[in-house]
């Protein structure tokens, strides 16, 4: 599906009423109240203890596996490999802290914020309190302009109006951002400790500010302080880059194909729930083997309509939600994870053509990339 703003969005009704058919679909509230129905009877919002449990004794196993391995190989440059694992298991924790902050994991609120912050804190290093502000607005109002935090301008224009605003080696850059994209996530993984130690050093209200800063600190301090202790300056950096490096990656990967390259929706135009939420996401394909490597972020749709539906029961919903698109006549999308890298880099470039020259003749332009 384009990325272009649809002023038409979720207006399916509306349109058979004006072509006079027979036949029209009924209205999307009543569609997301039928799938939200259906959902509940299929037991798909109770919580799976079960299968967390075994996710965090596979986690636990995998983290103690690259601490003792770190500890055998000393100075070696295989520790790099190490590095690398730290960098994936680091984001698996932070799929479950997101979850956690979704209420999918325990049984209340509470609890689950309780595991969120430490899982957030202690085993990634990022704020939690911050992440839930941010993730907050985003499902609130995906791909809205103005109001969605993750289509905001940064490194990255995600909006022409903003790539507009590129001038110099930024203009020159934003051009051609859609490329940049996956090189420059190598950086994502300082970026998300910056911003959390940014957010809670603000005068902004943040629940829960010292005990997040105490363990974020303290994590650090073991993390860091074991590393520089046991390993060469040299390889100790190269370590930490490489980490760093790879978990910026995972996750960037991870969340980009989510909404980039999806339709985006006006500041001024309303909608409801049900096509809000399935017109802007995007799921990939895989079933169980990308729900592991997504942590259940490749049911994109179904996890933006059923926040708190845990990761196995959402490929059930999926089933649920696709059978009432149709009926309601709403766009679901679905691709493969390369493909949806490919939209996602186009999506980019496209967007980072605005930053132009303004003295540059388009034709020109448009024949030196041909």
């Amino acid at each position: 599906m384009s990325s272009a703003t649809l002023p038409a969005l979720g207006r399916t009704g509306a349109a058979s009423r004006a072509a006079g058919t027979a036949t029209r679909p009924a209205p999307l509230p009543q569609h997301y109240t039928a799938v939200a129905a259906a959902v509940r009877s299929g037991g798909l919002l109770e919580r799976t203890r079960g299968f967390y449990l075994i996710v965090a004794v596979v986690l636990g196993v995998a983290l103690a596996g690259a601490v003792a391995g770190f500890v055998l190989l000393g100075e070696s440059w295989f520790q790099l490999l190490i590095a690398a694992a730290l960098g994936l298991i680091f984001t698996q924790i932070a799929f479950v802290a997101h979850e956690a902050s979704h209420r999918q994991v325990l049984g209340s609120g509470p609890a689950n914020d309780r595991l969120g912050r430490v899982l957030a804190t202690v085993g990634v290093g990022m704020s939690y309190a911050w992440w839930m502000t941010k993730h907050t607005r985003h499902h609130a109002n995906p791909n809205r302009v103005g109001k969605d935090p993750d289509i905001e301008v940064d490194t990255i224009s995600f909006l022409p109006q903003d790539a507009a605003k590129r001038r110099g080696l930024m203009g020159r850059l934003t051009r051609v951002q859609g490329y940049l994209f996956f090189p420059l996530l190598t950086l994502e993984g300082l970026n998300l400790h910056y911003r959390s130690f940014a957010a809670l050093a603000s005068r902004d209200a943040v629940k829960g500010r010292w005990i997040e800063i105490g363990s974020i600190i303290a994590r650090f301090a073991l993390y860091l302080g074991v590393l520089f202790a046991l390993l060469p300056l040299g390889m100790a950096f190269a370590f930490l880059g490489v980490q760093l490096a790879v978990f910026g990656v995972y996750m960037g990967a991870s969340f980009a194909p989510n909404h980039k390259g999806m339709p985006v929706v006006p500041r001024d135009l309303k909608l409801d729930f049900f096509s809000k939420q399935v017109r802007t996401s995007r799921n990939i394909s895989g079933g169980w083997w990308a729900s592991a490597l997504m942590g259940g972020l490749n049911y994109q749709v179904e996890h933006h309509l059923f926040p708190n539906m845990p990761r196995p029961h959402l490929a059930a919903a999926r089933r649920i939600v696709r059978a009432y698109c149709t009926t309601a006549q709403v766009p679901y999308t679905e691709t493969s994870l390369f493909r949806s890298y490919g939209i996602v880099i186009a999506h980019l470039n496209r967007v980072g053509l605005a930053a132009r020259d303004p003295f540059e003749c388009p034709v020109i332009a448009q024949l030196r990339r041909a």
